[in-house]
């Protein structure tokens, strides 16, 4: 089936108990993100055009989009490839901070690429690396080195892992 299908198998959605409380529950922001490696293990990141540290190819999800199809499509946009992107490995609770809601990170598997050579959307990202976690540390928030060492355990152990800011 397809999401529109198990939409219509669902029935009806139920009536708001309080008219309007719909709108006034809050809001997260929700990103998915793909762990890609390349032959010797080294994880792909990227440098973005609109921020100071590395991260991981993908994104925000947009209205009605899974944190999967998320990752595909921001995949597919950042580096120009079209990804079989894998299982779950992290999902990750951040904090509120600054301007910023709290927020869910998905870090889904994006296996290990045969080829090294990207088209990188130029208004999202200045350059890519293939580091090691210990390498590209320095470049990172600490909750994102947290976060991608529990998506490298994962891999070893094919547990997925629940974490808040990367503990």
């Amino acid at each position: 089936m397809n999401r529109q299908d198990d939409l219509l198998a669902d029935g009806e959605p139920e009536k708001e108990f309080n008219p309007g409380i719909a709108a006034r529950f809050p809001k997260k922001t929700v990103a998915g993100g793909a762990l890609i490696r390349d032959r010797a293990g080294r994880i792909l990141f990227l440098e973005p055009t609109y921020k100071p540290t590395l991260d991981i190819p993908g994104g925000i999800v947009e209205f009605d989009e899974s944190p999967y199809d998320a990752c595909r499509r921001e995949v597919r946009e950042e580096i120009g490839l079209d990804l079989e992107i894998g299982a779950l490995l992290v999902v990750d609770w951040v904090p509120a901070r600054g301007p910023w809601t709290d927020s869910i990170a998905f870090v889904f598997d994006g296996g290990v690429l045969e080829q090294t050579e990207l088209t990188l959307d130029a208004t999202e990202a200045r350059a890519h690396y293939f580091l090691t976690l210990d390498a590209a540390a320095p470049r990172l928030r600490p909750s994102m080195t947290r976060r991608l060492a529990l998506a490298q355990q994962a891999l070893a152990t094919g547990h997925p892992r629940y974490s808040e800011f990367g503990r």
